[in-house]
């Protein structure tokens, strides 16, 4: 633990004056906030079975529109993308860069997680909470899906917005309303899940206007924002929440709609207003040192925080203590308690699994001099198949391994297995695309 601490101390010396730190803290506020909430809306039962807050206290639904903040977290990504494409150009290097400390836990976290899954099976001991958890624990995963396709697309996404601005996110925005239109109005089937591209898309495309210092006006976009969620949802088919419930008809969340991208403008335009006080408060030296060393972590807790939170209420359903209903006064007492139990689990989980996120050493390219000149389409493969892999992960779980579980991805059924082959290939293809080009350009024609 000391050297963790020295090296988040060494590191946040090191910060350049130029860092926009307020943009590193928002990465890590967002995170922390969806780890807590998702620990809070898991409405664990005395029977092992796992429900949603917001759908015991229907109430607590337009909380969500402050809690919501991963339009926040995909926002902060678009800025950083810009960032790194125009400092490493080449697209499998930016691939590589961008993707490494992303794939690289996850499929660690993927591969621990299908192993004990079917040693659980094997053994019979797969019931209760323990086959509730099998199934819960890559649910997560879809956000990760949908960052892998950001990054792939950034490089022609930049361009356009580079060229149009405004315009190219107000064509993204409209695609999204267009998509809702033949949704909701003419029936169209499937058409909806163009959303899961179009509107998150839009979102990481505000990051790229944030970057050139084109969002000059945050409280005309809070105000827009908020007032075309509260209009779509009070006289729209949209439901209130603007995070998923068990059962609805319609969710804001999966697909996404045209009212979860407004909610994304609402947040945008409020942490842009508040970018004043977040900049002093993360110029202390203390803060930053905090920041830095979450950043460093971060998508490891992510990972392991559902796994850390189901820990917790294994070990209170099998302490033989009743466990309290959920919502009533003994819930909301027990908060607490829980909350830091699930932090120190996965404070633990992080030291075992955190050197996986840890920047891999300086590659090929930097002994080249220069970016890659192929590896393009090795790369783009890779980040497909990782893709796809990752967001099949999150709808099969790793329940009924041995049955052979399947659930539907884009109209073809995909089990585990095969999906955790897919995010191996992809990692794989990623890591090595580029290595061969730089490796010959390095020794030089002659070697």
């Amino acid at each position: 633990m000391g050297n963790s601490r020295l090296r988040a101390r060494d590191l946040a010396a090191a910060t350049p004056a130029s860092r926009d730190r307020y943009v590193d803290l928002l990465r890590v506020a967002s995170l922390g906030v969806v780890v807590l909430g998702h620990w809070l809306m898991a409405a664990v039962t005395a029977e092992g079975q796992v429900g949603n807050l917001l759908a015991v206290v229907p109430e607590l639904q337009a909380v969500t529109w402050v809690f919501q903040v991963m339009p926040v977290f995909f926002f902060v990504g678009g800025f950083s993308h810009a960032l790194a494409h125009r400092s490493r150009p080449g697209y499998a290097d930016f691939l590589r860069a961008r993707l490494q400390r992303l794939l690289r836990p996850t499929t660690v976290f993927a591969g621990v997680w299908g192993a004990a899954a079917l040693l659980l099976q094997l053994t019979g001991a797969d019931g209760g909470l323990t086959g509730v958890a099998l199934r819960l624990v890559t649910q997560p995963l879809w956000f990760i899906g949908v960052y892998l396709a950001m990054v792939a697309l950034t490089p022609p996404l930049l361009r356009l917005h580079e060229r149009r601005g405004w315009g190219a996110f107000a064509a993204l925005a409209g695609g999204a309303l267009a998509v809702d239109v033949l949704r909701f109005a003419a029936h169209v089937p499937y058409v909806e899940f163009l959303n899961f591209a179009l509107v998150w898309l839009a979102v990481h495309q505000l990051g790229f206007l944030r970057a050139d210092g084109m969002i000059r006006r945050p409280a005309v976009l809070a105000a827009a924002g908020l007032a075309g969620a509260a209009g779509l949802v009070a006289l729209g088919p949209y439901p209130l929440s603007m995070v998923g419930m068990p059962g609805e008809e319609v969710s804001n969340m999966a697909p996404p709609t045209l009212a979860l991208l407004c909610h994304g403008l609402w947040l945008v335009g409020a942490v842009e207003l508040l970018k004043g006080p977040g900049t002093r408060l993360v110029a202390r030296a203390g803060v930053w040192r905090a920041v830095v060393a979450a950043n460093g972590v971060a998508m490891t807790a992510f990972l392991w925080h559902l796994t850390a939170m189901l820990g917790v209420y294994a070990a209170l359903l099998g302490s033989g203590r009743a466990l309290p209903a959920p919502a009533t006064g003994a819930w909301w007492a027990q908060v607490p308690l829980r909350f830091a139990a699930a932090g120190l689990l996965t404070a633990g989980l992080v030291a075992v699994f955190r050197r996986f996120e840890a920047p891999a050493a300086p590659g090929p390219a930097a002994i080249g001099g220069g970016p890659a000149t192929g590896g393009g389409p090795a790369a783009a493969l890779g980040t497909t198949l990782a893709l796809l892999g990752v967001l099949g992960l999150s709808l099969t779980g790793f329940g009924g391994l041995l049955d052979g579980h399947t659930a539907t991805l884009i109209a073809v059924p995909v089990t585990a297995p095969a999906a955790l082959a897919l995010v191996l290939v992809g990692r794989l293809l990623v890591e090595r695309a580029g290595r061969g080009t730089r490796s010959r350009r390095a020794r030089g024609p002659g070697a």
